[in-house]
């Protein structure tokens, strides 16, 4: 209590921009008896569930129950003062000297908290205790009928979208109230609960103070609320019969291992490892409670993960756990033994290289955590859990086609390229686990230099798929695309041993792309370039090979011709040739961007240079494509031809063995 406490107090304190702390005290609803509050136009009307009533009467049973004997704090009502000018002639028409008191209690603009206000107006209502008035600016037939609830018949409820929320909550109460008999609440409603009560100064403009409060309102979550549970000094009473030194002892230990809990899941490459994008909370530990909640490993269901109990479900589990045992201190114990077993497996899972690499993975694939989580308390042993479990669903995540075959973008029997988007990165992953496997195998090697796929960057830079040679067939029929093919062809070429063509690419600059010979745009000029070109090209296509064999544009679209990339890079070579793209790549893992050669007036090869670009990170398996790591016979970065594509297909078949 006194922790909620608190929390209601730094509401306060940070919503309440610049006002003053000495405006804050506890107000009990006998202090405000008689008095007059009045609800402006810009609120709107009441709308408190059944739930959230019953579940304030079970709380302040829950708190009589415990023998407490201190308050029952209610969230802030924040007011400020109306004037009133024929105060004195009301004064004098006063009937009785209690209404002057009242009156001279004044008129109060509720700018925050007419929800509990209405409540607490309609518990009072119902146990024919003393209350105060509730008057609307632009609703009132809404203030008569909460005057005069009791007479009402439920027919009425239906004229009026206030009256139907109004007497489904006081048809609740009288309910609640026949139920529990036995429990006298009403000295604890007129002395103990109290109101945070906070006035504003008379400078203060309310709507400004409404609308601050609920723009920024900080809402208390799940996590403070269990937190609350947890660390209350009297869930601690039992049969123990704990000491003051001990409790203190045991709620610290408690505070420093969740904060021990959040520091770890705060860390990006963790929290990404476990949960895809999207999944953004203040307090992340509340995905373990999130979890138990979900999956009742308490075993003690009470429909609490079920929506209608709103978005403070997972918090009313917990709490409906600790009610329903005789031993408060054991159910702490149980649930925080419980949230810690879970951590630990987290923290397991994602420092051992093998287990970290197959489970990011299913959950890249939409693998619910709950689902690896039972079958990893339910399999015998960690071999078990991998060979039986996680070889089989990742499996199942690649799917039962022949993908080396399978067409994976266009019409007729082929789909998306998306959906090779699992063997790929899978690709990736076996890669690096295969890397580490040979690292660990020398023993000069500690574990410091063993490599992560990072699944952070994956899902937070939205790495796709992307052609390698480009699905568009290019016909390097243009003088720009010309220019583009032959300079990376002449950066690739060795100046000693391809003097010869070196020297054929220089002249073809000189007579078709300087700047005299492009202004030559007749059909002839043009038919004549492109018959030199294709003669340059497959000159120097073949040179250092018997053959070179290009991809159709049925081939262009199997798995063979594709790599995951980052959404970054991807936008920034487009549809390019596979040299420009090679260039791009290199540049964005060095954080550079390699301008390509140009040539000046006369058609000569000027240096390439290097600018200062963003980096990024690209999956190795990327890198290896377009460094051509898989062919180690011969390299020519200027193309990606069939062969290159059939000895990546066959490093991919061979990596992922033991899954196809």
């Amino acid at each position: 209590q006194k922790h909620v406490l608190l929390l209601l107090f730094k509401y306060c304190n940070d919503t309440l921009i610049g006002n003053k702390m000495n405006n804050l005290e506890l107000k009990s609803i006998e202090d405000i008896q008689g008095m007059s509050f009045f609800i402006p136009s810009y609120q709107r009307g009441y709308r408190w569930t059944k739930q959230q009533v019953v579940d304030l009467l079970e709380d302040i049973k829950d708190f009589k129950k415990k023998g407490s004997t201190g308050i029952y704090c209610i969230q802030p009502l924040v007011v400020k003062q109306k004037h009133n000018d024929d105060i004195m002639q009301s004064i004098k028409a006063a009937d009785s000297i209690e209404t002057v008191r009242n009156l001279l209690k004044g008129q109060w603009e509720v700018v925050d908290g007419q929800q509990r206000l209405t409540t607490i107006f309609l518990i009072l209502t119902a146990r024919g205790l003393s209350k105060y008035s509730i008057q609307y600016e632009t609703r009132k037939k809404s203030e008569t009928f909460l005057q005069e609830i009791q007479k009402h018949s439920e027919k009425i409820k239906d004229d009026n979208i206030d009256y139907h929320h109004m007497w489904n909550a006081y048809s609740t109460i009288t309910h609640w109230f026949d139920v529990n008999q036995d429990i006298d609440l009403d000295y604890i409603f007129q002395k103990q609960v109290k109101f945070i009560w906070y006035e504003l100064g008379t400078e203060e403009h309310a709507k400004e103070v409404f609308a601050r409060l609920n723009i920024g309102k900080i809402a208390l979550t799940n996590a403070e609320l269990i937190k609350a549970l947890l660390l209350n000094k009297s869930n601690f009473s039992g049969n123990q019969n704990y000491s003051e030194e001990e409790i203190r002892m045991r709620q610290q230990e408690i505070a420093i291992q969740w904060d021990t809990i959040e520091y770890s899941l705060q860390s990006r490459d963790f929290w990404l490892f476990l949960n895809n994008i999207g999944d953004e909370r203040e307090t992340r530990i509340e995905y373990i409670f999130d979890l138990i909640a979900e999956n009742d490993l308490l075993k003690c269901s009470n429909g609490a993960n079920d929506s209608r109990f709103g978005e403070l479900r997972t918090f009313r589990y917990f709490s409906y756990y600790i009610e329903k045992q005789n031993n408060h201190a054991i159910s702490i114990k149980t649930i925080w033994n419980i949230v810690m077993e879970i951590f630990m497996t987290f923290k397991e899972w994602f420092d051992e290289k093998e287990l970290y690499h197959y489970i990011g993975f299913l959950i890249c694939c939409g693998k619910k955590m709950t689902d690896i989580y039972e079958k990893w308390k339910n399999s015998p042993s960690k071999s078990t859990f991998r060979n039986g479990y996680l070889i089989e669903e990742i499996k199942k995540c690649l799917g039962n086609k022949d993908f080396a075959k399978t067409k994976y973008e266009g019409y007729g029997d082929g789909g998306p390229k998306t959906k090779c988007k699992p063997i790929l990165l899978l690709h990736n992953i076996q890669t690096v686990i295969n890397q580490n496997k040979v690292l660990s195998s020398n023993n000069k090697y500690g574990q410091g230099v063993f490599y992560k796929f990072p699944f952070h960057l994956y899902k937070s830079e939205m790495w796709d798929i992307e052609h390698i040679d480009s699905n568009t067939e290019n016909a390097l029929n243009d003088i720009k695309s010309q220019r583009e093919w032959l300079l990376n062809s002449f950066i690739g070429l060795n100046e000693n041993k391809n003097k010869k063509l070196r020297d054929e690419i220089q002249n073809f600059f000189s007579t078709y792309l300087s700047k005299s010979a492009e202004q030559k745009n007749s059909d002839d000029w043009k038919k004549k370039r492109d018959e030199d070109f294709d003669k340059l090209r497959t000159s120097i296509e073949t040179s250092g090979r018997t053959q070179i064999e290009r991809l159709n544009d049925e081939e262009k679209n199997m798995i063979w011709n594709f790599v995951l990339l980052d959404s970054s890079t991807n936008r920034s070579y487009g549809n390019s040739i596979f040299p420009a793209k090679r260039r791009v790549i290199m540049g964005k893992e060095q954080g550079k961007w390699f301008a390509p050669p140009t040539l000046d007036e006369q058609g000569n090869i000027t240096e390439m240079h290097e600018e200062d670009n963003k980096s990024s990170f690209i999956a190795p398996c990327t890198r290896y494509v377009f460094m051509k790591y898989y062919d180690s016979n011969v390299f020519s970065p200027n193309e990606w031809n069939k062969e290159d594509a059939k000895l990546y297909l066959n490093d991919i078949l061979k990596t992922l063995k033991d899954f196809i």
